[in-house]
């Protein structure tokens, strides 16, 4: 990895080619361009803060907005310092099927991978 790569992956959230496929293909079944994939973190969990993420059709003030061929990703300003770099994909095997955070800032994480501290 260059220099270069390693300052884009700290620049903000990175969403994988098969977790922007999954965004896209759940918007056209709800029939809506007009949403965001908005990425959270809230207080809660068993490790002090958790993940959220869903469809959003708000513009917060102070929203860092990345495109992924198409799709947007939005972070609000109080989460963007926790979510630098960590990188969101969908895996889809027979044991599991859903959305993973992968984030470098996390210090540690409850067993079941929703929540981080």
């Amino acid at each position: 990895m260059s220099v270069e790569d390693k300052t884009a992956v700290s620049d903000g959230i990175i969403l994988s080619d098969a977790a922007a496929a999954k965004v896209k293909n759940l918007l056209e079944q709800e029939g809506r361009d007009d949403l965001s994939l908005r990425v959270a973190v809230q207080p809660g969990g068993c490790s002090g803060l958790r993940y959220q993420l869903f469809f959003d059709e708000r513009s917060l003030d102070g929203d860092v907005i990345k495109d992924f061929d198409g799709v947007k990703v939005v972070t609000d300003r109080m989460s963007a310092p926790y979510l630098g770099g960590a990188s969101i994909d969908f895996v889809d095997t027979i044991e599991k099927q859903g959305f993973t955070i992968d984030n470098p800032n996390a210090t540690g994480s409850c067993a079941c991978g929703d929540s981080f501290s």
